[in-house]
């Protein structure tokens, strides 16, 4: 499911919506990937707010057929026809690390647009089978993969949350898990595949 991202209408996440789903102490189903784009102009990244909004996937439990949010993003991305010739930076904040077969998918995007990268920032670690291989091969593409702080937990009530002007309350216990998850997520990626 994706949301509407016209300029002057893009939509914000509410509040709950952001916390039930990005609160990396709690289990979900759902995974919600919020994205943003920027252009390097010189050695500046511009940010393009005509290319930022957020996307979900479609369960199975949903009309039509399930479909994860990195393949939303992916589609959303390619409709963009980004510039060839110019160099794009996406920044996406998901709830979940990419499955392997997005993992892949987005590695493969990753090798056929080099004027593009990639950063990930996750709230938590996706654990079904093949998980780590994919996210070695993603990283392994280009892609810089890490685990939500406080920091871009801020960063996205402020830029995807329509918080009506209330600032971001860290929930309890929320450096403390993020530091167990990135301490597991690089060794995840550290991990030489045998």
């Amino acid at each position: 499911m994706e949301a509407s991202t016209a300029p002057g209408t893009r939509c914000l996440l509410d509040e709950n919506t952001f916390t039930e789903n990005f609160m990396n102490q709690i289990s979900v189903r759902k995974t919600y990937l919020c994205y943003k784009v920027e252009i390097l102009d010189g050695d500046a990244w511009v940010p393009l707010d005509e290319y930022k909004g957020f996307v979900h996937n479609k369960g199975a439990n949903q009309p039509g057929q399930p479909c994860h949010a990195e393949l939303y993003f992916l589609d959303r991305i390619r409709s963009w026809n980004l510039d060839q010739e110019l160099h794009y930076r996406l920044t996406c904040f998901i709830s979940w690390t990419p499955c392997h077969t997005c993992a892949q998918n987005l590695a493969t995007f990753l090798g056929e647009n080099s004027h593009v990268s990639l950063r990930i920032f996750a709230s938590r670690i996706y654990s079904l089978a093949g998980y780590e291989a994919g996210l070695r091969t993603l990283q392994a593409a280009g892609a810089q993969i890490a685990i939500m702080t406080s920091k871009e937990f801020e960063h996205c009530w402020e830029t995807f949350v329509d918080h009506q002007g209330r600032p971001f309350q860290p929930w309890d216990e929320l450096e403390v898990v993020s530091q167990h998850l990135c301490e597991k997520l690089q060794a995840i990626l550290q991990t030489q595949q045998n």
